[in-house]
């Protein structure tokens, strides 16, 4: 347990020396909160300021577009195959050997750098969305509590799901094409780009069961209070051992394929 904790720490230390990055990244997420926010500020106003478009009101989805703004890097659903890049490159023969987990080291690495994202990066983020546009508060500190659990629990499930995309490299030469098959889905069944609420109903419904709402969506309805907390937590909690469990096997089915090859 103690080299885990040593290697989240090593990558919250690793990502806190990107000053740079990090100022850029809080400015590009601001024009892009900025005018994502605005679009649907448009749209609303088509339908008229007070009325709720399949039940998510104006301020309902201008708080989710800077939440998922401020959680982008924080729960950082694509651009990460280190895994692939280990595996095609051979690297992963000499990992496999080292006495750790190589499922939970790279996990502790995650969680290290996602809260050095949140906290240089996330929180200044929904600042800026705070300041510039009418954004809700949860309607109390046990929400507020609730939501940074989940936030937690999204980190663990999109790992889970790059983990197991990453391990596509035992299988495929170029992972391009998974890459960005992977990030397309994320991106709309996560509820990145908009509420799941407003997919049409088959995209929805199929949506709402899969795991990738619990990395977006998940952690906006602990905030804003449109499911009971246990329900919302509970949904991410089934979806992680489901994960951890499928990364596992995965990887073990890799690994068997790499002796078979002679690896």
């Amino acid at each position: 347990m103690r080299l885990y904790l040593e290697l989240a720490r090593r990558a919250f230390q690793q990502t806190l020396t990107y000053r740079g990055a990090a100022l850029a990244g809080i400015f590009t997420n601001g024009i892009f909160g900025i005018m994502i926010a605005s679009v649907f500020l448009a749209l609303y106003q088509l339908q008229g300021s007070g009325n709720a478009v399949q039940g998510w009101t104006r301020d309902q989805t201008i708080t989710l577009v800077w939440i998922n703004q401020s959680l982008l890097m924080t729960v950082y659903m694509w651009g990460w195959w280190e895994v692939t890049r280990n595996i095609q490159s051979g690297a992963i023969v000499t990992e496999l050997l080292k006495p750790y987990d190589y499922f939970t080291y790279w996990l502790s690495r995650d969680l290290g750098r996602a809260l050095a994202h949140f906290l240089v990066r996330g929180i200044p983020t929904f600042l800026i969305g705070a300041i510039v546009f009418d954004i809700l508060a949860p309607e109390s500190w046990l929400r507020t509590a609730a939501f940074l659990l989940s936030i937690m629990m999204a980190v663990i499930v999109s790992f889970c799901l790059r983990f197991m995309a990453n391990l596509a490299g035992f299988w495929v030469l170029d992972y391009r094409g998974i890459a960005a098959m992977f990030a397309a889905i994320m991106n709309v069944l996560s509820g990145m780009l908009a509420p799941l609420a407003f997919l049409p109903d088959p995209l929805r419904i199929a949506a709402n069961a899969l795991p990738f709402r619990a990395v977006i969506m998940t952690p906006n309805e602990v905030y804003l209070g449109q499911v009971p907390i246990w329900r919302g937590l509970g949904f991410q909690v089934v979806w992680i051992a489901i994960l951890i469990v499928s990364a596992r096997w995965l990887m073990a089915t890799g690994e068997r394929r790499l002796v078979v090859q002679g690896g």
